[in-house]
């Protein structure tokens, strides 16, 4: 009689790759003719998460199942009329100023630039500012057409927007009211003795991360909203946002506050630089007293892996369909999850050869 056959730990990890390649490549086959789909079920399911949070602080507190959904769904609709009502409309319209602006902006700039290669000349230091400044002005003059065009095909393809975001928050509404039942569901496919894990990570991972940066991109874009608007820098909000938006992913806001001060510089340097100081006081206070109470330890990786994980996130993200911008929000929670699921497995292997 044959006995069971007992892979090595090493031969297992080392069969582990090729499986998993093979795994993506499959789901990928599958993914790709249903697009946009799986990216619209995917932002759907990040927002039942994330309202899910609320709903169940609510019903903690003694509040009725339905009750809790009726009133978080209609803070979160209020919410959205709000936006839609008061700051959408802004946002539009100092992008549009901007575009139309960028060209006198990057003329000026050109300005600064042979203004700062005279001073150097007159100091005797030897500078040549002439190849760089007409190399900058067309870069940026490129991406203004870009942005401009960009724009006009935005707002060309309002109703295809408005369709997918119907159906992004009917599927949300759904996930949330039937998120239990599907995830109980989905738990019993796994083995038994992995499904507590793989159920607690998933959860805690996903909904405190989510929570926690969506929650600090809205105190962040909130507060450089009014942080801006008593400077008086032009399109503040449409700044403001933008730095709270990128917020969502790990290091770039940062960037974005370098480039738009950058941006503002090319007109007034002064201005340049007091949006610079005014965004990096800002996300520093955000930084160091309210994201260590939002976020603790969630992620659990260290700032090299969150460097690497990104940009895979976002290539894998494109290659299965779901977007760049998807794999990029979904790179840092997959990592931590991966992490945690590959630590459990690691310590079980010492176990097994301990044993």
């Amino acid at each position: 009689m044959l006995e069971r056959l007992v892979l090595p730990p090493m031969l297992k990890a080392g069969l582990a790759l090729p499986l998993l390649v093979l795994n993506l490549w499959v789901l990928r086959q599958l993914l790709l003719p249903l697009a946009p789909f799986p990216a619209l079920f995917v932002a759907a399911a990040l927002i039942a998460f994330l309202l899910d949070i609320p709903s169940r602080w609510l019903r903690q507190r003694g509040l009725p199942r339905p009750l809790a959904m009726v009133l978080v769904l209609g803070v979160a609709l209020g919410l959205l009329a709000l936006a839609v009502i008061w700051l959408v409309p802004r946002l539009i319209d100092q992008l549009a100023e901007l575009v139309a602006a960028l060209p006198g902006w990057l003329a000026q700039g050109e300005v600064w630039l042979d203004a700062l290669e005279a001073w150097a000349e007159d100091q005797g230091i030897p500078t040549d500012f002439g190849d760089l400044s007409s190399d900058l002005l067309s870069r940026l003059s490129k991406l203004a057409t870009q942005l401009s065009q960009q724009l006009l095909g935005l707002l060309g393809a309002t109703v295809g927007l408005t369709v997918n975001t119907v159906i992004v928050l009917v599927l949300a509404v759904f996930l949330l009211l039937g998120g239990e039942r599907i995830s109980a569901g989905l738990a019993q496919w796994l083995p038994p003795e992995a499904r507590s894990l793989v159920v607690d990570t998933l959860s805690r991972t996903f909904r405190g991360y989510f929570a926690g940066q969506v929650a600090l991109a809205t105190i962040l874009s909130s507060l450089q909203i009014v942080v801006f608007t008593l400077l008086a820098i032009p399109y503040g909000v449409l700044f403001a946002v933008a730095i709270g938006f990128t917020t969502l992913v790990p290091y770039a806001s940062a960037l974005t506050i370098v480039l738009v001060s950058g941006l503002v510089a090319l007109n007034d340097p002064s201005t340049g630089a007091e949006v610079l100081v005014a965004a990096i006081a800002v996300g520093q206070l955000v930084d160091q007293i309210i994201q260590p109470r939002l976020m603790g330890s969630i992620v659990g990786l260290q700032p090299a892996w969150l460097l690497i994980c990104l940009p895979v996130g976002a290539r894998l993200g494109s290659l299965l369909g779901l977007g760049e911008l998807l794999g990029l929000l979904l790179a840092v929670p997959v990592a931590s999850c991966a992490k945690t699921f590959l630590d459990a497995r690691l310590r079980s292997w010492q176990l097994a050869e301990g044993a």
